[in-house]
């Protein structure tokens, strides 16, 4: 029987790696994922006389669509081509047609995971404003720098239609330029000299010097002026609500300068904020200093409530930064003494993988919105242009780019190297290379621990310590800085990509997260659920930590009958198959009722959100206060999910005594989670691998059966008279 369950376990392991590794090579040998949406998609919703798609192009990722032997137009997917990562922090998948004149035909949203359903906005109105883009003239938004047409915005879902707006447009100039359409102007390569910013430029100026030589540059609007600005976008009810007060009293006024150019830096930081910043920065990253006094605060509040900062992003050409809350740091003030005093102070941080480049000139758009209803609002953009002055600039060589044809005859690209792209997944592991060393070490750390548990175990106190250490490590590093807590969303996603279009490179493109399911996968076999649940889980730390302040402050412990305590068990199990269920039907509404999980509001978001969601989560871990792991016992989908599989375990590495459960039942009362039945053997779908049990094995003070087998020793060496210093020499004393 047990030769049996050993063969199936590495056949089911086998055949998982096996399929993983086939439906890897099939996503690496995929340069698009247009292909698996135009299955989808018939072409007649972008060019109605149209009878198929062509073939996939080689120089960028667009399909023609044909009729017969003639090009109509081009479908292609935004996700494709630019970055489009909305509110939920994952890509929102658009497919456009654009035809030879530049203007778009159709614009399809066909997937995403925003959270508009959370505030009752239906799916339907995204979409519709979505499909409002046909009719887009490519020409005039490269023209205008893609601001030629009105932004349609529902109050609500502000970040979403702005994400769908920046990438429709982004990635349509892009699809135009490189296939010459309407006119424009292929990419062409950068011949001209390249600039970076200067290291040896530090001399400390003062503010004067600085906003004249353009250092910092400031956009102010007064009440008149932005009341003008909603006459002229012509909208009567925004007309009829002006902003009240003398048209001369400041609206916004705003700084804006690059924090990582040291002359800039040390001047505004000062001296210890700004090395602390060079310290933060990884390889390829920047940073900006942005400044607000007035009446309109560039930050709003969306950002508490979701983490992301709708009311600004930096735009550089066809690409566009919006800062995540991660990315930002409050200032406390500005080190020039003769700088003005402000409400607002902040810096955010330009990932490497924007392709930002400083020296090239760019802007920080502000949205300004007006309220015009009970829950309406309409919204203008202002620009914040800025350029970085020549004198903190140093020319670099760089080697000559070649230039090929677009494939058209009509606009020319720079031609990437056969063999030498790097992917987006590859450029963040590369930059994450520390979190990824400091990962590989606690894993590694671990693993020894787990292996060599007996000889980890054999001290009460080092067990102890070592133990809320490594707990609020997770908590603090793995949690709450580098947010890679693991959901059942992930096992749900997983699952509906296996089953529907799996993308290999999606699952990379968090390293610390794919680490961990990796860690998790191995750690199944050997140990079960224990060790990710037990160890590695940011909110299982929280819990138990805050659990231990309780019982240092002697806050009673609340112990459930067994019966009931066993049947709660299966609570969990039946939340994980309800949305199980539900992601059969659509992935996006069981992500919707997986905030039962309050790892997001709790880690992710350092609960700072909505009212409902910080409630439930300190419910959660007030119970936990009470009952140790509450929700770890009863609630958690992700530990059911984990637990299934972790049945096909091949060790047991928990050390028993015939004797526990009958009569001891020491390990069973000190067990934190209940994990241990009153007959004395262990449950593997409960247990956290806490190695509590392990320490008692072992202790000569606690354990009846060490104490009685001391006892026996003892009485032993009384009886033959083998002293305890000589017991190594067996010297027998006389008598």
């Amino acid at each position: 029987m047990r030769a049996l369950r050993l063969r199936t376990v590495f056949l089911l392991i086998f055949t998982f790696f096996l399929s993983a590794s086939n439906i890897a090579i099939a996503a690496s040998d995929s340069s698009s994922r247009v292909l698996d949406f135009a299955k989808k998609v018939e072409v007649t919703k972008f060019f109605p006389k149209a009878d198929r798609y062509g073939a996939l192009r080689e120089d960028i990722a667009v399909l023609p669509a044909m009729a017969g032997d003639d090009v109509l137009g081009w479908v292609f997917l935004t996700t494709d081509l630019v970055s489009t990562t909305g509110y939920s922090g994952k890509p929102i998948d658009t497919l456009v047609g654009i035809n030879p004149e530049g203007m778009l035909t159709s614009v399809q949203l066909v997937k995403h995971a925003e959270p508009i359903v959370l505030i009752g906005i239906p799916d339907s109105e995204i979409k519709k404003i979505t499909e409002n883009y046909a009719g887009l003239d490519i020409k005039k938004e490269a023209e205008q720098g893609g601001s030629a047409h009105e932004l349609d915005i529902i109050s609500g879902a502000t970040v979403t239609i702005m994400v769908i707006d920046d990438s429709v447009v982004r990635a349509s100039l892009r699809v135009a330029r490189t296939l010459g359409i309407g006119g424009l102007k292929g990419a062409t390569a950068d011949t001209g000299p390249k600039f970076v910013i200067d290291p040896d430029k530090t001399e400390v100026s003062d503010w004067m010097t600085m906003t004249g030589d353009g250092s910092i540059r400031r956009l102010t609007l007064d009440v008149g002026q932005v009341n003008a600005a909603f006459v002229e976008q012509g909208n009567p009810k925004a007309i009829k609500r002006p902003e009240k007060g003398p048209e001369t009293d400041s609206y916004v006024d705003m700084f804006m300068a690059l924090a990582d150019v040291p002359s800039v830096g040390r001047t505004i930081l000062g001296d210890a904020e700004y090395a602390n910043l060079k310290k933060r920065l990884k390889e390829g990253e920047h940073a900006i200093v942005v400044l607000g006094r007035g009446r309109y605060s560039f930050k709003g509040t969306g950002y508490v409530r979701g983490g992301i900062f709708d009311r600004i992003q930096l735009i550089q050409d066809d690409i566009s930064v919006r800062f995540r809350d991660r990315q930002h740091k409050r200032l406390g003030v500005v080190a020039a003494g003769d700088a003005p005093t402000f409400k607002e102070l902040d810096m955010f941080t330009i990932p490497a993988d924007s392709g930002f480049d400083p020296s090239k000139p760019f802007r920080l758009q502000l949205l300004v919105h007006r309220t015009i209803g009970a829950i309406e609002k309409t919204f203008l953009t202002f620009d914040l242009g800025y350029q970085l002055p020549p004198q903190y600039l140093k020319k670099v060589e760089v080697a000559p780019v070649a230039v090929a044809d677009a494939g058209n005859g009509e606009g020319a690209v720079a031609a990437p190297a056969e063999n030498g792209r790097v992917e987006l997944w590859q450029r963040i592991w590369n930059d994450r290379q520390v979190d990824i060393a400091i990962l590989g070490i606690a894993l590694t750390i671990l693993t020894g621990v787990f292996f060599f548990q007996m000889q980890v175990a054999k001290s009460e106190k080092f067990t102890f310590w070592f133990r809320i250490g490594f707990l609020t490590f997770v908590l603090v590093w793995l949690g709450w800085m580098e947010n890679a807590q693991l959901s059942v969303v992930n096992v749900l996603a997983l699952f509906s990509a296996l089953t529907t279009e799996f993308s290999w490179t999606a699952f990379l493109m968090d390293p610390l997260v794919f680490l961990l399911w990796f860690a998790v996968a191995a750690a199944l076999i050997f140990w079960g659920r224990g060790a990710y649940c037990g160890w590695l889980c940011p909110f299982g730390a929280l819990q138990e930590l805050t659990n231990r302040i309780a019982k240092f402050l002697k806050v009673p412990q609340v112990s459930l009958p067994w019966g009931l305590h066993e049947r709660l068990w299966a609570v969990k199990y039946m939340i994980f198959l309800a949305l199980f269920g539900l992601s059969l039907y659509s992935l996006a509404v069981a992500e919707h009722y997986a905030e039962v999980e309050p790892f997001k509001t709790a880690i992710i978001l350092k609960f700072q959100r909505g009212w409902p969601f910080v409630l439930f989560a300190v419910a959660l871990l007030t119970a936990g206060l009470f009952i140790e792991r509450f929700y770890c016992r009863y609630l958690c989908p992700l530990g059911a999910a984990l637990a299934i599989p972790a049945r096909l375990r091949m060790f047991d590495w928990l050390k028993r005594y015939k004797e526990c459960g009958n009569p001891c039942a020491r390990c069973e009362k000190d067990c934190m989670v209940g994990a241990i039945h009153p007959e004395g053997n262990i449950n593997p779908n409960e247990c956290l691998n806490c190695l509590h049990c392990q320490v008692l094995y072992q202790s000569d003070d606690k354990c009846p059966v060490c104490i009685k087998k001391l006892a026996k020793r003892k009485k032993f060496e009384a009886q033959t008279g083998i002293s305890k210093t000589e017991k190594g020499t067996s010297v027998k004393q006389p008598a």
